[in-house]
């Protein structure tokens, strides 16, 4: 097998301690859908979904169908898989022989539904989406009700495994009033379905920063994103669940590393630049490792001359441009590195951390957008 320039790799043993976490704060009664889209956040739907189930997930949530498809591949046959966003009309027959969940946020969605599951004499499992302030996907108060009245005319033809809605920015203590006025909102259409005759099987509102943030909203079950992989939505939700425990230990841990090799050496001379252009002059003679990933490889041009890797277990800064498919260290402090001696992008080396926060934070991104960037080509595979 060759032998790639980089790898991404899975720690299982993070990951099943992470959702043990999730699932004992969130409760015995609250259902764990791991939330796999964006190619399971850059972590790899197929190298991903195999150990979230091992660890006692067995409910997953896709934005498409196409992801759908892929976790359907990898993913035990009792397992449960939901789709919350794109799905065409002609994906609708698949998505219903096989038994895959989706949401309704529009009454033409609905209708389509209902049709090929009289075709096939399957019933589609569908959940109904309730716009409640975010103002994106969802159906209206009036929407509602005519769908209610669609399903109550057609109830061999469906099974409602949910009822849902979307925060905005439940992250954030800024949007604190929003998300009250959408819980309430949210209940008032549940109360509305079961005086209409629907009890769907399961409520759920809440992403990872609404189970962390908002207890209330956990429901029947949670979408888990982010937090499973080991990160915070964000530092305001982190505080927040720290600020009143004895122990101020961060519990969920990182589940991804990024790791490569130096790929050559060199020495540079006092007032030579280094790479392209002139954004960085030698003051002193430097000695440079050339590492082989880029911005095409998911390492930000951004991170040029500021970006840091470990090797040797230091911290050595990214000099020079970052070029599409390499980038440049200056290792002039770390003594007797070799070629093919191991570079840490993201994760641990030593005693030392480069996390995808403060990655991001050098970059102005945030974890979400670093993560789902990095490239699917790039080798994933699963340790510990």
């Amino acid at each position: 097998m060759l032998n790639p320039t980089s790898v991404i790799e899975l720690d299982k043993t993070a990951l099943k301690n992470n959702i043990l976490f999730l699932k004992e704060l969130f409760g015995n009664e609250t259902r764990f859908s791991s939330v796999v889209k964006g190619n399971a956040y850059g972590h790899g739907i197929e190298q991903f979904v195999p150990i979230a189930e091992a660890a006692g997930v067995d409910h997953f949530s896709v934005f498409s169908v196409k992801e759908a498809a892929r976790v359907f591949e990898v993913a035990s046959k009792s397992t449960s898989i939901m789709i919350m966003g794109w799905i065409d009309s002609e994906d609708l027959k698949w998505a219903i022989e096989n038994k895959i969940e989706f949401w309704i946020f529009n009454e033409d969605r609905l209708d389509k539904a209902l049709e090929i599951s009289k075709k096939l004499n399957h019933k589609a499992r569908i959940h109904l989406e309730i716009e409640t302030g975010l103002n994106r996907t969802g159906l209206s108060n009036k929407s509602l009700d005519c769908v209610i009245d669609k399903l109550n005319s057609n109830t061999n033809n469906f099974i409602l495994e949910g009822l849902c809605t979307h925060y905005a920015g439940a992250e954030s203590i800024a949007n604190y009033v929003r998300i009250q006025k959408q819980i309430k909102k949210f209940n008032k259409a549940y109360q509305k379905c079961l005086k209409m005759g629907l009890k769907p099987r399961y409520r759920h509102t809440a992403c990872s920063a609404a189970a962390l943030n908002y207890p209330q909203t956990r429901m029947d079950l949670v979408r888990v994103g982010i937090a499973q992989y080991g990160y915070w939505p964000s530092s305001e939700t982190y505080i927040q669940y720290i600020h009143n425990k004895e122990k101020k230990i961060d519990p969920l841990s990182r589940v991804i590393s990024w790791k490569t090799k130096v790929m050559a050496i060199k020495n540079v001379k006092q007032g030579e630049f280094v790479s392209y252009g002139t954004s960085y002059l030698a003051q002193e003679e430097r000695t440079i490792a050339i590492i082989p990933v880029g911005y095409s490889t998911g390492f930000a041009r951004s991170l040029s001359n500021s970006g840091r890797v470990l090797i040797h277990g230091q911290r050595v800064g990214v000099i020079g441009m970052v070029n599409m498919n390499m980038m440049i260290a200056d290792i002039t402090p770390v003594d007797n590195v070799k070629i093919g001696d191991e570079v840490v992008l993201i994760g641990k080396q030593g005693d030392l951390n480069i996390s995808v926060s403060s990655f991001s934070e050098i970059s102005e991104q945030v974890n979400y957008e670093l993560l789902v960037r990095l490239p699917g080509r790039t080798v994933r595979k699963v340790v510990n």
